[in-house]
């Protein structure tokens, strides 16, 4: 698996090897010797899959007490995946990046702990599965808000429209208003 470090250096893209003919592909994307020498004590406890409709924008979420990392991949579709540093202890607090992940190009993100994770869906509908390194607890969960100006993520949304939200995203806090890492996750 070919791994690219991304503008922020802990947020990793993995490339699969894809083996392909007339029949269709094969890929390996997991192996657990592979993720213990490249994410040394990175455990995997719980993998979720979810699916949206065009336009749906999920996030941006955290979890302060139980951090999670999660290796995110769309199986169908296209999404437009975002990572922020909710570290301030980072010397890339409070920056972004993102990434188109498609069925088509096979792409995954590794989102480390610390950050927030959101999504948008670009294509008609996306599925997306994602490995967790830590449980969801929906007691420790926290919301940044998606359209924050001090956070310029240039969401692909078309002209004219807005993103569908859930309730909690649309009361999501501003990134000066939320709470962050005080120390990096391990």
């Amino acid at each position: 698996m070919k791994i690219t470090p991304t503008a922020i250096p802990d947020v990793l893209l993995f490339e699969p090897k894809v083996f392909g003919d007339h029949r269709g592909f094969f890929m390996e994307i997991f192996r657990q010797s592979f993720f213990d020498d490249t994410l040394p004590g990175t455990r995997f406890v719980q993998d979720n899959h979810s699916r949206s409709g065009h336009g749906i924008l999920r996030g941006l979420h955290y979890q302060l007490k139980k951090p999670q990392g999660k290796l995110v991949r769309v199986v169908q579709g296209e999404i437009f995946d975002v990572a922020v540093d909710m570290r301030a202890d980072s010397p890339t607090f409070g920056h972004s990046v993102g990434m188109v992940l498609s069925a088509d190009n096979k792409l995954q993100l590794w989102v480390p702990p610390g950050f927030a994770h959101g999504f948008y869906v670009m294509s008609e509908t996306a599925e997306m599965v994602y490995k967790c390194s830590d449980y969801y607890a929906p007691d420790d969960e926290h919301s940044l808000l998606w359209n924050d100006p001090a956070l310029a993520i240039d969401w692909p949304i078309e002209t004219g429209t807005e993103p569908v939200l859930s309730d909690k995203d649309r009361r999501a806090l501003a990134f000066s208003d939320a709470p962050f890492y005080e120390t990096t996750p391990t």
